[in-house]
């Protein structure tokens, strides 16, 4: 029912630099990287387009910020966004109640997840099964898409979200509801460190959880997080990871399926050292 005027390239997810977006104060900052020219093209059609399109919901609820959302076109979810905000109407729901925040967080779009948190979407909307960005970030694994959640806080409600995860089974005797488990078994430690993702692998072990040491140490398909650190090979965050899981408690005479411990999974050529490591 809408004219699909915005065909741009998705971005690169893997982008993490920080972009001043083009009309915002300096104090915000867009997750990722963003080409402004199709940016303000985005606007220009948007500003071109009546009103009542840009801002009405089809048969379905969906307005033009979710089609372009659930499309991972970013730059067009950017200007849609801004038109519906300034119509009051960021948070409209489609039938099974999923804001556009909602839809991003379900089609794995981080970047647009911070875009839409940056320009106001509600963190803790919910749908019609009750379910946050939370608690679908966190059923379906989704690191980079948690990261840029939990950025936001103190916005996003953790007690509540940690009571709800409860009764969906994904969440498993963590403070702040933050020992999160996908189907695969994985916690979202677990995903983080696999992935390599320095900045939610701090934040998460900065959270102060009563558990903590046994949080570090649960496994995964037989490996710790100290396992999977230790099989990040070139990585250049390597190091930081794997003393941040020392630092919390994690143990390195923990034994895999394959009776493996984190040092054997070192590359046997590499620096790094485990034992001196721990002892630093």
């Amino acid at each position: 029912p809408f004219e699909q005027g915005c065909q741009m390239t998705v971005p690169d997810p893997s982008m993490t630099q920080s972009w001043p977006h083009v009309g915002l104060s300096q104090t915000t900052q867009v997750y990722g990287s963003m080409d402004a020219t199709k940016l303000e093209e985005a606007r220009m059609l948007l500003s071109g387009m009546d009103y009542s399109r840009a801002t009405r919901q089809d048969e379905d609820g969906d307005t033009i910020l979710h089609i372009y959302t659930a499309k991972g076109l970013r730059e067009c979810a950017f200007a849609a966004a801004e038109k519906l905000r300034d119509a009051d109407r960021l948070d409209a729901k489609e039938h099974k109640g999923k804001t556009a925040l909602l839809v991003a967080v379900t089609a794995n779009q981080p970047e647009i997840v911070q875009d839409l948190l940056s320009l106001g979407a509600d963190i803790n909307a919910c749908d019609v099964k009750g379910q946050t960005a939370l608690h679908l970030a966190a059923h379906y694994g989704l690191p980079l898409v948690l990261q840029a959640i939990l950025s936001d806080r103190p916005a996003v409600n953790l007690e509540y979200n940690a009571h709800e995860l409860k009764l969906y089974s994904v969440i498993h005797t963590a403070v702040f509801g933050i020992n999160l488990k996908h189907k695969f078994n994985k916690t979202v430690l677990h995903l983080a460190v696999k992935e390599g993702n320095v900045d939610l692998v701090r934040y998460l072990l900065r959270i102060p959880l009563s558990n903590m040491k046994d949080f570090v140490n649960m496994k995964a398909h037989g490996h710790t997080a100290l396992h999977m650190a230790a099989g990040l090979h070139s990585n250049p965050y390597q190091e930081e990871i794997l003393r941040m899981l020392l630092s919390k408690g994690a143990d390195p005479s923990i034994r895999n399926l394959e009776n493996d411990q984190p040092a054997h999974l070192l590359q046997r050529s590499g620096p790094l050292d485990l034992r001196k490591i721990s002892k630093d």
